[in-house]
């Protein structure tokens, strides 16, 4: 857990606190509220109440607690592991009054940071955001990664969308028109 501290109010009184934390199963309906947005907008693709359960261990989210003790989700991120040196930053998302105080940036590099962890060598994401990304340290792909046949392969036989859009397979098309595909390498210097 990653607390910012607290946000100082118009009075200098301290008013909320920022939390990065593991989700829990208990914050599926907030991440889905976060999401939402996004899916009305085709940003991202609508996932069932499941989908999240089922990878609630990837995600972080960041949380807001008032002096009162009431927290609220302001924003979330997953990483999805899609081989042994390969990742995906999947499902970020932040609230609309959240966007500009740094929730996003706070979940990218605490994602980047569980990559490097777990020995992830690069980090993939397809994202519209392209401008963000690339102050993440993310770079467009211009071509297709080189991958050994063998593996290259084996990801053919995934069903997961974030493997077929990093193959950028042609089945995954119509719901990756107008994304970007970015990909960061984890040995270069953090950005700032």
């Amino acid at each position: 857990m990653f607390s910012c501290g607290p946000a100082v109010g118009v009075n200098s009184t301290p008013m909320t606190t920022l939390t990065l934390r593991p989700a829990q199963t208990s914050d599926v309906a907030g991440i889905r509220r976060l999401v939402q947005p996004y899916v009305d907008t085709g940003a991202l693709i609508a996932k069932e109440a499941v989908d999240y359960f089922e990878a609630i261990q990837e995600f972080l989210v960041v949380e807001e607690r008032d002096d009162a003790g009431d927290a609220r989700l302001l924003g979330c991120g997953a990483l999805h592991i899609l081989w042994e040196d390969l990742g995906e930053v999947r499902t970020l998302a932040a609230s609309e009054e959240a966007r500009g105080r740094g929730i996003g940036r706070m979940l990218v590099e605490a994602l980047i940071e569980r990559a490097r962890t777990i020995g992830v060598s690069r980090v993939f994401c397809l994202t519209f955001e392209v401008d963000f990304f690339r102050r993440m340290g993310f770079e467009v792909m211009t071509h297709q990664e080189t991958l050994d046949p063998e593996v290259f392969a084996e990801l053919l036989r995934s069903p997961d969308q974030g493997v077929a859009e990093f193959l950028d397979l042609a089945r995954v098309k119509p719901n990756t028109l107008g994304n970007t595909r970015m990909i960061r390498a984890l040995g270069a210097p953090e950005p700032r």
